[in-house]
């Protein structure tokens, strides 16, 4: 096991109801002005920003909106929130959604609080100054950011996409009530899961080997998520399940499931490249392609890796045969995948082997090179990679 620094400082407020409790534990905090940060049309239609609202309200907390995040979301409308914050003194960033709001949150509360453009934070990686502490209203569970250190943007006038680390971004407050997620499309609930597992892959793939403790928990969150996968998606109204899932989702990316490992995370920088290309991609639609072509590529670094995790996950019975159990073992990831509706082929999300060049040159400004610690890579070997999803 590698030393490590774990920091969780998320108070977490979970089950039926949880909403409700915004405005009480926020203005416990101090909360006196607090920008309310949100998606589409869903969370207004379906009336939650008017009860989180009238949750704040009742508690004498003064608060502003600003909607409209999408999919992949942009620093166009980070750079507005960044704007409201200075001008209205926001002392709390509140994002109601999924990953794409928490994230745009996260970038806004960064940006409040510096001098210059909030790109330059996505460029340097400076974390010498403060952020404005955020809370979250879970909608979609899937990116683990309602826990996490991290945050992902993109610029479509730079056609980038790139990641941004800083422990002081982890949300002070999760407010996590399953019951929200019961009205989400089969798709996005199976790109979700599909995003956790890809979470605890990074993880569990790496240049260490074993970490017992790290690895236990790990591939328990993999068996969890494959257990209730079909049951969510049969029954999308089964409160257990949808919470077993919601749970799970903050835990595979909430950092405990790596301590100890130094992590790969080679394919969710060659899925954001997908996704900076056509925005319109989903980032687990993306992963699901991408993680069985990078497996294939690299599996030969250590083969009895991916001929455990095919054992411990999937129950497949050794042959003797260690290179065939491997393989055995990406196989089912690409089935698993399939089975929750996920696309298996780049020319499924209508990427071509054309635009493969177009991606390798922001690839190696966001990940430099080589990158990966399963196995190094050089822009060689993500070409390769590429190619192979097609």
């Amino acid at each position: 096991m590698e030393n490590f620094e774990f920091v969780s400082p998320t108070h977490f407020v979970f089950g039926r109801g949880a909403e409700e409790q915004v405005g009480e534990k926020l203005a416990a905090a101090g909360a006196k002005r607090v920008l309310v940060h949100f998606g589409g049309g869903s969370a207004v239609a379906s009336g939650l920003i008017d009860r989180v609202g009238a949750s704040l309200d009742a508690a004498g907390i003064e608060h502003l909106e600003l909607g409209g995040v999408r999919p992949n979301p942009e620093i166009t409308l980070v750079r507005e929130g960044v704007r409201l914050c200075k001008e209205a003194n926001v002392d709390w960033v509140l994002a109601v959604g999924g990953g794409s709001v928490i994230d745009s949150a996260k970038a806004i509360a960064n940006g409040a609080c510096v001098e210059g453009d909030v790109w330059e934070l996505f460029e340097t990686k400076a974390t010498d100054h403060d952020v404005l502490p955020i809370a979250v209203v879970l909608t979609i569970p899937a990116a683990g950011s309602e826990a996490s250190k991290n945050t992902v943007i993109s610029n479509d006038e730079l056609g980038r996409k790139t990641g941004y680390a800083n422990n002081a971004q982890r949300p002070k407050f999760a407010f996590m009530n399953p019951e929200l997620t019961f009205t989400l499309p089969p798709f996005q609930t199976a790109a979700g899961l599909t995003d956790m597992f890809c979470h605890l892959l990074e993880r569990f793939f790496d240049d260490l080997g074993a970490v017992p403790v790290t690895d236990n928990l790990n591939l328990s969150l993999m068996n969890t998520i494959r257990a209730e996968a079909p049951r969510v998606l049969a029954d999308p109204d089964n409160y257990d399940a949808r919470a077993n899932i919601m749970w799970a989702g903050m835990l595979c990316h909430q950092g405990l499931a790596g301590v100890g490992r130094h992590e790969d995370w080679a394919t969710h920088g060659l899925e954001h490249e997908l996704s900076a290309l056509n925005p319109a991609i989903t980032h687990g639609a993306g992963l699901a392609v991408m993680f069985p072509a990078w497996m294939e590529y690299v599996h030969t670094e250590n083969p009895a890796r991916f001929a455990f995790y095919g054992q411990a996950v999937f129950g497949l019975t050794p042959t003797g045969d260690v290179e065939a159990d491997a393989l055995s073992a990406i196989d089912e990831t690409r089935s698993f995948f399939a089975s929750l509706g996920m696309p298996t082929t780049l020319a499924e999300l209508d990427v071509e082997e054309t635009d493969i060049p177009k991606m390798l040159p922001t690839l190696a400004q966001n990940k430099g090179i080589p990158f990966g610690t399963f196995k190094k890579l050089t822009l060689e070997d993500a070409e390769a990679i590429y190619k192979l999803a097609l």
